[in-house]
């Protein structure tokens, strides 16, 4: 049996807990005598986590704060309904982007965490580190390449710039992939819930045939769709409930034979562009040595 960790120890979340994202640092605050419950301390906030949970970063060093990383922040902009041109008066505001922590902390023995998260009533914000954040985007994680096309961005440092100059280099077929088969199999989920419980989540179902326009946008165009305002009526149709589901089945269908077709014909390369992304990241990396 291995022995207990002492306090002082510094840790980090192996998977979210208490609200805390994956990846969050703490210390160690209380050792159990008896079983594998620790009080950790995050920043302040402490709380009980089973020992499973924990990774040992090897480091008595603080942990990084979020808001301590919060002023490396490169790119914020709106994402969510707002940005899709789908929002009401109820609508939140959620910010997306990436983060670059200065060389000093990324090179310490401390982690930095992969990504911050800020929450305030009525708004959430989200920050990829940024070699997360360009990994995600070349296996053409929708949302992440939709963060990139955002037409409502709030911060675009250099660094950001530099890395929008070249967010073409993320696409490729991958797209057809990850946007198309994860909408089938969502779909799939869906028509499962209508038969056993009569009902489906709606809000899901808008979010899933967004994806098919956007997607079948880029692939024939190259170029990330995010506003979907022209869809709006028939869309928030969906969501509410006023287009009966029978209709938006028939709809689903036609827009997944549509991306199908622009699938089969699109001009995108097999590959996103590696080297120019990595280019970039060194780039980065070399601009933050001064932070």
């Amino acid at each position: 049996m291995s022995r207990p960790l002492p306090p002082g120890t510094a840790v980090s979340l192996h998977a979210p807990q208490g609200g805390l994202p994956a990846g969050t640092a703490g210390v160690i605050v209380a050792s159990p005598r008896d079983g594998s419950v620790y009080g950790v301390n995050f920043a302040g906030r402490v709380l009980n986590v089973n020992r499973v949970h924990l990774k040992v970063t090897g480091t008595d060093l603080p942990p990084l704060a979020p808001h301590d990383l919060r002023p490396y922040v490169q790119y914020a902009c709106v994402m969510g309904s707002r940005a899709f041109g789908l929002s009401t008066d109820a609508s939140d505001t959620d910010l997306r982007g990436f983060y670059l922590p200065p060389a000093r902390r990324h090179w310490g023995l401390g982690e930095v965490p992969p990504q911050l998260e800020f929450a305030a009533p009525g708004a959430e914000a989200v920050y990829w580190e940024a070699r997360k954040f360009v990994l995600l985007a070349l296996k053409a994680n929708p949302n992440v390449l939709e963060v990139l096309g955002s037409p409502l961005p709030v911060l675009v440092t250099p660094v950001a710039q530099a890395l929008l100059d070249i967010r073409g280099a993320f696409l490729s077929r991958r797209i057809a992939q990850t946007y198309g088969e994860y909408v089938r199999a969502q779909f799939r989920r869906l028509d499962n819930e209508q038969r056993t419980h009569g009902e489906v989540r709606l809000k899901h179902a808008v979010h899933l045939l967004r994806l098919l326009i956007s997607g079948a946008h880029a692939l024939r165009t190259g170029e990330v769709l995010v506003d979907v305002g022209q869809h709006r009526a028939a869309l928030l149709a969906v969501k509410t409930g006023e287009l009966p589901w029978a209709e938006a089945e028939r709809w689903r269908e036609e827009l997944q034979r549509d991306f199908g077709r622009a699938a089969a014909h699109t001009a995108l390369p097999d590959h996103p562009d590696v080297e120019a992304v990595e280019a970039w990241l060194v780039a980065a990396r070399r601009a933050a040595l001064d932070w």
